[in-house]
């Protein structure tokens, strides 16, 4: 019988597999103890950050200099020399390589850069929104007008825009009700967007989807520079108003 012995206090996961499970179905067992045991010792999870420096593990590097010019193999003690001449630090850039392909540069200023372009591609990054807009067949005219000003609103915002007529009792004998109220929405938003899937029956619902003109990035981009506008007019109209009031008279003796 193979015997292993996992120090508890060093190791739970792999005291619990040994004392939970027993010693039955030794080759399993013995498997599962030692990839918890590795996983202890290994620290937990793998970073996906890139070898630097004294990290990178390998007797030569094809190294690539701080302008992206291309150095040749070299030894990784001769790597490292270079970095410090230069005052910067060697990136495994290829850790598949054979060799690995090492870079030359500012690893701190490289995160940086690379957090700020992240950044500001997930702000310029546009999601597909479908918002939903429930009507009901005999609508008031002042509720109409309200849920047709959320549509607009939908519209301009560059995203996609549901419109559901919900039919109840009788009303459901009298589907032409519902496709003259979608009809009479989309004419009166048809500056801001257009009928992308027509109306069609869905059960006690009749559904239509509209969609804007404007994509949503350019609709993203006006709001900006519609907010910056307001801004910058906040900004230059407090002096303005200050230097236009009346100075006050000085008090009589």
């Amino acid at each position: 019988m193979l015997l292993i012995h996992v120090e508890p206090r060093l190791c739970p996961v792999g005291a619990f597999f040994m004392y939970r499970r027993g010693w039955s179905h030794r080759n399993r067992r013995y498997a599962a103890v030692r990839q918890a045991v590795a996983w202890c010792y290994r620290g937990g999870s793998i970073s996906a950050e890139p070898r630097i420096n004294d990290r990178i593990r390998v007797p030569e590097v094809r190294l690539v200099g701080p302008s992206g010019e291309q150095v040749g193999i070299v030894p990784l003690a001769k790597a490292l020399e270079l970095a410090q001449e230069y005052d910067l630090d060697l990136v495994e850039v290829a850790a598949n390589a054979r060799p690995p392909v090492c870079k030359l540069m500012d690893y701190g200023k490289f995160k940086y850069e690379s957090a700020m372009k992240a950044r500001e591609a997930r702000k310029n990054q546009a999601h597909t929104v479908i918002k939903e807009m429930k009507l009901r067949p005999k609508i008031d005219p002042h509720d109409y007008d309200t849920k047709k000003g959320h549509v607009v609103r939908f519209l301009k915002q560059g995203d996609k825009v549901k419109i559901t007529i919900m039919f109840r009792g009788r009303e459901q004998s009298r589907p032409e009700l519902g496709f003259r109220l979608l009809q009479r929405l989309a004419e009166d938003v048809q500056d801001l967007g257009f009928i992308e899937s027509n109306p069609k029956q869905d059960g006690r619902n009749m559904i239509m989807v509209l969609g804007p003109h404007k994509k949503k990035t350019e609709a993203m981009a006006e709001a900006r520079e519609a907010q910056a506008a307001r801004k910058a007019e906040r900004q230059g109209g407090a002096p303005a108003e200050a230097a236009e009031a009346p100075a006050e008279e000085p008090a009589e003796a």
